[in-house]
């Protein structure tokens, strides 16, 4: 019951901040309070926060609150802007949320927990609904109104699955939003690198990048939506072996989403044009095997 009320109150005065940013185009200072504060009403007025984990080759361990809590705060604030930014295409951030929540209820299916199955199917029949008309060319837009909500909603639910200490990973809803995530953390990274203001905007992320390479915009939507889709399996895989203690599988999850994430970010550039460590290694090291079997 809690949940539900920390659902209606923060999302209400999510969308409201959005509505008002699409109105007057707020202040980022100005909205990041807000998002403060909304976050602090969900954790200390409805008691919504993460409390226990099952942290990979560990057995499952309370959270301390003075961790807690600061951690829930940041995951609702972070996961709310990172869908906020990767709203630059038509159809980008409704996909990439639904393919998200398809995922959480499919999870929620497997975990038996039919309250956040029905209200993830609910969330997932009205971003099908928009995104009709939302796909490029787009008929309507959904603003910052839709997207923050969208990324509250993805934050609360998500959050949820923390609390399900005997079934879901600790890692499991950060692969579960992936695609968000992994472009606001590329876009910090790359700025930083570039001695930029981390909240300046850009044309630096992976829709941009895309679109760099050739791609056109419908294109470019259907790539995101499958590395979203594969985060998605990933997720699936990683959030059915943590109920077996089948920490191998985490471990090769890990691995494989590591790999794909910085020989991806190398070849599309999110980082950089010129900053290809792994790929630079990888011709480094065909180039010697080459050498090799030539001498031979």
């Amino acid at each position: 019951m809690n949940f539900m009320k920390a659902f209606l109150v923060g999302g209400t005065i999510t969308v409201l901040l959005g509505a008002l940013d699409d109105r007057f185009d707020l202040p980022v200072k100005l909205k990041f309070v807000v998002q403060i504060a909304t976050a602090c009403i969900v954790v200390f007025g409805f008691d919504v926060r993460l409390e226990f984990a099952n942290i990979p080759f560990h057995t499952y361990a309370s959270i301390e609150s003075w961790i807690a809590i600061p951690f829930t705060i940041l995951w609702i604030v972070g996961v709310t802007n990172a869908i906020n930014l990767i709203d630059g295409l038509d159809g980008l951030a409704a996909g990439v949320s639904g393919i998200a929540i398809a995922t959480i209820a499919v999870m929620a299916f497997i975990m038996g927990n039919v309250v956040v199955a029905l209200m993830s199917l609910l969330l997932l029949g009205s971003i099908l609904g928009f995104l009709h008309f939302n796909f490029h060319p787009a008929k309507i837009f959904m603003g910052d109104s839709g997207s923050l909500f969208l990324g509250f909603c993805l934050a609360l639910l998500s959050l949820l699955g923390f609390k399900q200490v005997a079934i879901v990973s600790f890692l499991t809803p950060i692969i579960l939003i992936g695609v968000p995530l992994s472009d606001t953390m590329f876009a910090i990274i790359r700025r930083w690198m570039q001695k930029k203001p981390i909240f300046s905007p850009d044309k630096g992320h992976l829709h941009h990048c895309l679109r760099e390479l050739g791609f056109s915009h419908r294109q470019t939507v259907l790539i995101i939506y499958g590395i979203a889709a594969f985060f998605g399996v990933l997720a699936v895989i990683q959030s059915s072996a943590a109920m077996y203690s089948a920490n191998w599988v985490t471990f090769v999850v890990i691995c494989v989403m590591v790999f794909f994430l910085q020989i991806g970010a190398e070849v599309i550039g999110l980082i950089g044009k010129t900053k290809r460590p792994v790929l630079n290694l990888l011709a480094r090291l065909r180039m010697k095997v080459g050498e090799e079997r030539g001498s031979k």
